[in-house]
């Protein structure tokens, strides 16, 4: 009798089975991610209802007590050890106890390359409660300047491979009775500390507890640099949240302790130190640290250090491709790859010749309130969203109009929303559960990045300056940036500072600075258009000496365009649309353009050969 009941039971299943593969093929991937994140999201709420929260790096104490002898770091063939990585962060605690006054809260700015003493200054110092700055050491001079600034550092910490870089700045730091000291044993600049000398006079023991403790979720702990939209970096507020989110990245993509991530990324990103290093520290994982990047040793290292996990961004991912075929490229044990910014052809090229390697690509700001995390895999996806992600993470994509470079409003005064398929700009809701921090200094850089009244009366939303889509399976594609930021090989390039590093030289009238695709590369690579002055000449070499003293090398255009007259907007801003649609063909342009060559050290006449051996790969860019 029970069988006809059984057989029932099992067709009803297999029917089941069948309608949720049809109409909800991702019903369990969604829900084993949502899942995560509710159960992440709960560790959260009991920080915030206690008043006591589990910072990154009290976690990374934690595991240093739980695996003391487990390999942290790997760096240069060197072995670290959780407990290796403690003790000497220790002592850059008790250096700072000893010789100088620094108190909790205090800001102390960090220009240091890829190396164990970074997350050694980044750890003691964070034992101490300060807050720390993270300055790119690709800028220079006035830029860098203004980054420690705005910071609100009262010290500046810098790496032995810095010190020419800090030369630069001394004097102005110096004159603000700044605090600098560098990571060496002695160096012959006059007014400026070592370290390396006295953590041999200092105990290896912890410091006090209570100066790392934390009581808010919402309280700074970082400060990471972003280009933003517009001017000069902006220091971005990283709060404690900020850095329990991301440092629960990989293991929401499926990572373990058993992982070894391998990071060649720039420490001071977001991607590395919150991502790489914090999710390294969150699953008691090891990590094999690079000084750089570099395209031929990426999977020799992989292999040799037996790598499982790879951090990328899209640029890096191309370079890989674009290297020469080899004899067992899928000879590895890397399973899964985390990152942002890989072109769908790029990314199934990737996975054609390095094998089957899951392809964990997220999206977020590093000041952004919003993040995607593309747990399906789908190739070209950033992430998909469904009813539940959106209940946690309000987001919507609006009707903008490029030219204009505004969002469009409609006869009732309110923002619109596109339509599944359309390209919207992304925005993302402030409020309580997902707040804004905002940047350091100038406050009107924070309110420029909020939008009010958007849809009805007091509503506030961050805008990520992104352009996106979303598809019928709500999955969304990123498609392009607004405003005056472009990105290239990682970046964001702010147009207006590189037009201020170009229109300080006295034969510049103007310059209006964009970016231009060009086939087979992430992002664009900028461009300037240039106006000289009324009985001045055009001085390419100078520019080219002017752009290489004092930009970092992304930013540097390699095009420029030399224009009698700037055409402007309806609201008198420089017009970029049409420039950008027009490209760097000299065959179509007809204004006369020049090429940045760095074998003669000075810009040279664009050429239709120069033209075709950089479309073709043959000039690398």
């Amino acid at each position: 009798m029970a069988l006809p009941w059984i057989a029932a039971g099992l067709a009803g299943l297999l029917a089941l089975h069948f309608l949720q593969k049809t109409c909800f093929p991702y019903f369990w991937a969604d829900l084993i991610y949502l899942l995560k994140v509710v159960r992440y999201g709960l560790r959260i709420e009991i920080y915030k209802r206690t008043g006591s929260v589990v910072t990154v790096v009290d976690n990374f104490m934690e595991q240093a007590r739980r695996v003391p002898n487990k390999p942290f770091l790997i760096y240069q063939e060197q072995v670290y050890t959780y407990r290796d990585v403690d003790r000497r962060s220790n002592q850059v605690a008790q250096v700072f106890m000893k010789y100088s006054p620094l108190e909790k809260e205090d800001t102390v700015a960090m220009l240091m390359s890829n190396e164990p003493d970074f997350l050694n200054v980044w750890f003691g110092l964070a034992k101490l409660g300060c807050r720390l700055a993270f300055l790119n050491y690709n800028i220079r001079s006035r830029s860098l300047l203004h980054c420690f600034h705005s910071s609100g550092a009262k010290m500046l910490i810098v790496g032995a491979d810095m010190v020419e870089t800090l030369e630069e700045i001394l004097p102005n730091l110096q004159e603000d009775n700044i605090s600098v000291w560098v990571m060496a044993k002695e160096v012959s600049i006059k007014g400026v500390n070592t370290i390396l000398d006295k953590l041999e006079h200092v105990t290896d023991k912890p410091v006090p507890q209570h100066l790392c403790h934390v009581s808010s979720i919402r309280a700074a702990t970082l400060y990471i640099f972003t280009s933003g939209t517009t001017g000069l970096p902006k220091a971005a507020l990283i709060s404690q949240l900020q850095t329990l989110k991301g440092a629960a990245g990989i293991w929401a993509f499926g990572g373990t302790e058993d992982d070894i991530v391998y990071i060649t990324l720039p420490l001071y990103h977001s991607a590395a130190s919150l991502i790489g290093i914090g999710g390294s520290i969150y699953l008691g994982a090891t990590c094999v640290l690079k000084k750089k990047f570099s395209a031929s040793q990426f999977w020799i290292d992989c292999k040799k250090h037996n790598v499982t996990v790879v951090q990328y961004i899209g640029e890096l991912c191309r370079y890989l491709c674009n290297q020469p075929l080899k004899e067992g490229e899928k000879d590895h044990k890397v399973r899964m790859a985390v990152g942002n910014g890989v072109r769908s052809d790029v990314w199934k090229e990737f996975i054609r010749r390095f094998g089957d390697i899951k392809m964990c690509e997220l999206y977020g700001a590093t000041e952004g309130n919003i993040c995607f995390m593309n747990h399906t895999g789908k190739i070209g996806s950033v992430g998909r969203s469904n009813i539940f992600y959106k209940l946690l993470f309000p987001f919507e994509l609006i009707k903008y109009d490029i030219q204009k470079d505004e969002p469009i409003i409609n006869e009732q005064g309110w923002c619109e929303r596109v339509k599944k398929g359309e390209t919207g700009l992304l925005i993302s809701q402030v409020n309580k559960n997902n707040p804004f921090f905002g940047y350091a200094g100038n406050k009107n850089h924070t309110t420029k990045k909020l939008l009010c009244n958007v849809f009805r009366k007091g509503d506030v939303y961050f805008n990520t300056g992104d352009l996106m889509v979303q598809d019928s399976e709500n999955f969304l594609y990123f498609r392009d940036r607004i405003g005056d930021t472009f990105r290239w090989k990682g970046e964001n390039v702010a147009t207006t500072e590189v037009a201020d590093i170009i229109g300080m030289l006295n034969f510049i009238q103007e310059a209006n600075i964009y970016g231009v695709a060009i086939p087979e590369h992430e992002g664009k690579v900028g461009m300037a258009s240039i106006i000289v002055k009324a009985n001045e000449t055009l001085d390419v070499k100078t520019i080219y000496e002017q752009i290489v003293t004092y930009l970092p090398g992304y930013a540097r255009p390699r095009f420029l365009r030399l224009q009698e007259n700037m055409e402007m907007t309806g609201t008198f801003k420089q017009q970029k649309f049409r420039l950008v649609e027009q490209g760097f063909n000299p065959s179509a342009v007809p204004d006369p353009l020049y090429f940045l060559d760095d074998s003669e050290k000075s810009y040279v006449p664009l050429t239709k050969d120069i033209y075709d051996k950089i479309l073709s790969g043959q000039i690398k860019l």
